[in-house]
């Protein structure tokens, strides 16, 4: 694994920076990580395909209605989702090895998004972020098989595409760590990274208030986008209390957002005892952020994948409690682009190459 140590020469006598020589490049683990956690998961599909038990997906899952193959018994399903895994099992292990594939980069880098892609709209599902709920009021019992296995996919295709992510930069000859070539920095400088990361950011704080406002006015008593018997029924159970406060936890959260461009998410306000002056850390910003945007585009794809598969076909008087979860793609990916924006802000000099 000679790709594991980067080697790089020292400061240039102009004062460019250069490679540190002898650095532990971390980065190269991570086409070895994903290689073996999709060969695992390719090698359990495989275990499910010849008859074992436990298999999560299609008709066995425990809520088949969200399921993309809900009519689909395991002998049909399983042996596919085998060979899918374990194909970008071998993807990503071209990723890892060091050196120049024969393959073109283009080719292995779309393979991997076209893996994920088809993990984020077809396997996984919004219960993710529902059983996100269970795990704060630690509820782990209610935590049920087939989330467990959906987000065990969602890892390891991420997984993927960040090994592609290096495989790029290792064949464009930039920094494996930073992606900072001796071209300059472009849109990723901190000056344009301020400029778009500043739309995304306002972007992803209006799209989550427009949902919270059908569920708040549901609880007012309005039946924005929803017939009156379906408000009249939600109205008995108390469901539209329930939803207006998820809305509004929701709608808090996406203010969050707005710290990706604001001063108070790079360094704590004052009324904040103990920490006030200090620089929030990078990765308390990043870390959360990247996961919701993920979380909620995830939810978005599958209520697209269930309008087109028809299973909102009876329910056209009721677009309230469907149509704005379609728009949830847009807010994961602007939130996804924010969050881009602020660690580029952020980042600094690398302490690979020390460009920055």
């Amino acid at each position: 694994m000679t790709q594991v140590t980067e080697h790089v020469s020292s400061r240039t006598a102009a004062g460019a920076p250069g490679p540190v020589r002898g650095r532990f490049n971390r980065t190269a683990l991570i086409g070895y990580v994903a290689f073996l956690a999709l060969l695992a998961y390719g090698l359990a599909h495989t275990y499910w395909a010849l008859g074992g038990d436990g298999f999560p997906f299609g008709a066995d899952d425990a809520n088949p209605e969200y399921s993309a193959f809900e009519h689909v018994g395991r002998d049909r399903l399983a042996p596919w989702i085998a060979g899918g895994f374990l194909a970008s099992s071998a993807v990503a292990l071209l990723l890892a090895l060091p050196g120049r594939r024969r393959i073109p980069a283009r080719v292995l880098v779309g393979a991997s998004v076209f893996s994920a892609a088809a993990v984020f709209g077809t396997l996984a599902d919004f219960r993710i972020l529902g059983n996100l709920a269970y795990v704060f009021m630690l509820k782990f019992g209610a935590i049920n098989w087939t989330v467990i296995n959906q987000l065990f996919a969602v890892v390891s295709v991420g997984l993927l595409v960040a090994s592609a992510v290096v495989y790029q930069r290792r064949t464009s000859g930039v920094c494996t760590g930073c992606g900072r070539g001796d071209s300059g920095a472009g849109w990723t400088s901190p000056q344009a990274a301020a400029r778009w990361g500043r739309r995304a950011a306002y972007t992803a704080v209006i799209v989550p208030l427009l949902y919270a406002s059908t569920r708040w006015a549901w609880a007012l008593g309005f039946p924005l986008g929803i017939s009156d018997k379906l408000w009249e029924e939600g109205k008995e159970d108390n469901l539209w209390i329930a939803g207006a406060a998820l809305a509004t936890m929701g709608a808090l959260g996406s203010l969050l957002t707005l710290g990706l461009v604001q001063r108070w998410g790079e360094v704590f306000p004052r009324w904040m005892l103990g920490l006030r002056g200090r620089r929030v850390p990078l990765s308390l910003a990043v870390v959360p952020a990247t996961l919701v945007s993920v979380m909620v585009t995830i939810a978005g794809i599958m209520y697209i994948r269930l309008h087109f598969q028809g299973a909102f076909d009876n329910q056209k008087e009721d677009w309230g409690a469907t149509v704005p979860e379609m728009v949830w793609p847009v807010w994961g990916i602007a939130l996804a682009a924010a969050t881009l924006a602020y660690y580029f802000r952020r980042r600094g000099v690398c302490k690979r190459c020390d460009r920055g």
